[in-house]
């Protein structure tokens, strides 16, 4: 059974840090950025059936996670968190409020 998490990041330029993620990614793995700058998906492949989803508003970034057990979910968003905030550095550490579904 898998795990999904949501989880909201504030910030001041979400779009940005998405789509530098995502480009980061994109040499590792399978990683879309959306044409309308809305967000940017990832798929993992050392973790079959992970993936996270990035949407971006003026807000900040919403992510929803999925895993395959609720361990590796904990661990991803751990994952997902030092990337961003590596981007975010002018605002890092970002703050991130995560809620299991």
């Amino acid at each position: 059974m898998s795990a999904v998490a949501t989880g909201f990041a504030p910030c001041a330029k979400a779009s940005r840090y998405v789509q530098q993620l995502v480009s980061h990614w994109s040499h590792k793995m399978a990683s879309t950025w959306a044409a309308n700058d809305a967000g940017g998906r990832a798929e993992f492949p050392f973790s079959e059936g992970t993936t996270a989803a990035m949407d971006t508003s003026d807000q900040g970034i919403t992510i929803t996670l999925t895993t395959p057990s609720a361990d590796e979910n904990v661990h991803m968003r751990g994952v997902i968190e030092r990337h961003l905030d590596r981007f975010a550095f002018r605002e890092a550490p970002l703050s991130y409020e995560w809620t299991e579904q």
